[in-house]
């Protein structure tokens, strides 16, 4: 059952208290990341056939033409359309993310500015598991794409045939990934990492996963590039009077059904919407396809937290910094510039959290368990180098030189200043 708290319980404190790091798990982490660093395909063959049954060969390991085209055949006209629609509105929203390079001339002649170059290879991780994720396909592969990322090389769990979903397929021809590998968990994560025979080394891993897959992300940092250490999903819905509560319930399972740990949490400032939230949530549990799932996310991270005011409920939600924020509120336009932590911001009655998940634009990448406060959603800057450049004069030397040498040896680095004086004496 959703929990009814006060602002002022303990509940309130513990509520997305959900890190889990793994320091247990890291031992068995890195020793499939040695297997795979050290045997390659073979690393990857072996642990695929532990982790998800399936019995893949080294030639087996990348997704065929063939196979892309029979997936192709298995998805309905409709089902391709929306998919297309979908993919049309988040391209579009990202290519509005492009940066320009940029020059600053100064009177003294040098030239100072900054210029972007993707990454050349980029590698996206597909979960695979208890649900499949065609929008997290979209939603990983189109920044890179927009960004000018020559080489996505997609990786995602196959089924204990072999087989990877008809949609996951489509989504990433789709979505214009390169390749496509039958590989998931730590295993897939080491060879994006450090490559393989098949599966080539990245420069950068993006896409969520479960912990072992977080974990393996923390301990390639460095190596590779990493978008974030995602964690469980989370929803937090600001409602007030004006809320329905079928709605509110509605949006608070369609988060709790991601996972067991999931957190689905309704502030408000009205008891009486929160009792009826609580009702309604029974209801549509006994209902849902994913019960199971969905109960033990309400019973141990959900909760209805009644606060004294709307101010107070905005000031709760800045404090959880959540990966979704719905503003369930009348004219949610005018609190909008309280936020100050959130991944993303569902304004008004229609703006369901699936909105954002598959159709809207922004991405659904999204930083959870408070990473909010310093983390943002996954968009083209995520595939993007900044290079500085610097162009200096000899007139502007003359004038600078003598500073730059005073700050060199003040640091102690006399070849430093040398590297300055020797050109000030042929200017």
């Amino acid at each position: 059952m959703l929990k009814i708290a006060s602002i002022k319980d303990n509940l309130v404190s513990r509520l997305l208290e959900r890190e889990h790091r793994g320091e247990d798990l890291e031992p068995a982490v890195r020793e499939i990341i040695k297997q795979v660093r050290d045997h390659g395909d073979a690393g990857v063959i072996a642990a695929t056939k532990k982790f998800d049954q399936a019995d893949l060969t080294a030639s087996g390991l990348q997704v065929s033409e063939k196979e892309i085209e029979e997936a192709y055949a298995k998805v309905s006209p409709e089902l391709l359309k929306s998919l297309r629609l979908a993919r049309d509105r988040i391209q579009d929203f990202h290519a509005r993310q492009r940066f320009q390079a940029w020059f600053q001339p100064s009177e003294e002649g040098d030239v100072v500015g900054q210029i972007y170059r993707p990454l050349e290879r980029a590698g996206i991780y597909v979960p695979g598991g208890t649900a499949a994720y065609p929008s997290s396909v979209l939603m990983n592969a189109l920044p890179a794409k927009v960004a000018g990322v020559k080489e996505i090389i997609m990786v995602t769990p196959p089924q204990p045939d072999g087989s990877v979903l008809p949609l996951v397929l489509v989504a990433a021809a789709e979505s214009g990934v390169t390749k496509i590998f039958k590989a998931g968990g730590v295993q897939a994560v080491a060879a994006l990492a450090y490559g393989t025979e098949s599966i080539p080394k990245v420069d950068k891993i993006v896409g969520p996963g479960n912990i072992y897959v977080t974990i393996a992300k923390r301990l390639v940092f460095g190596l590779v590039d990493i978008d974030m250490l995602a964690g469980p999903s989370e929803i937090v819905v600001v409602a007030d009077t004006s809320a329905d509560p079928v709605l509110v319930a509605a949006d608070l399972l369609s988060q709790a059904e991601h996972d067991t740990r999931a957190a689905a949490i309704l502030v408000t400032p009205d008891a009486d919407l929160a009792q009826s939230v609580q009702d309604e949530v029974e209801k549509q549990l006994a209902v849902l396809p994913r019960k199971e799932i969905a109960t033990q996310s309400i019973e141990n991270y959900g909760a209805a937290v009644v606060t004294g005011d709307i101010e107070e409920a905005i000031e709760l939600a800045n404090e959880l910094a959540p990966e979704h924020l719905e503003l369930y509120v009348q004219d949610p336009f005018s609190w909008l510039g309280k936020i100050r932590n959130a991944g993303a911001v569902f304004l008004g009655a229609y703006a369901s959290e699936p909105v954002g998940d598959y159709f809207a634009g922004p991405n659904h990448v999204l930083p959870t368990g408070g990473t909010a406060r310093f983390f943002s959603p996954l968009s083209v800057e995520d595939f993007l180098k900044r290079t500085s450049v610097i162009y200096t004069p000899g007139r502007a030397l003359k004038q600078w030189g003598p500073h730059i040498v005073r700050l060199a040896e003040d640091e102690g680095l006399d070849a430093h200043a040398r590297a300055i004086a020797k050109r000030l004496e042929r200017l």
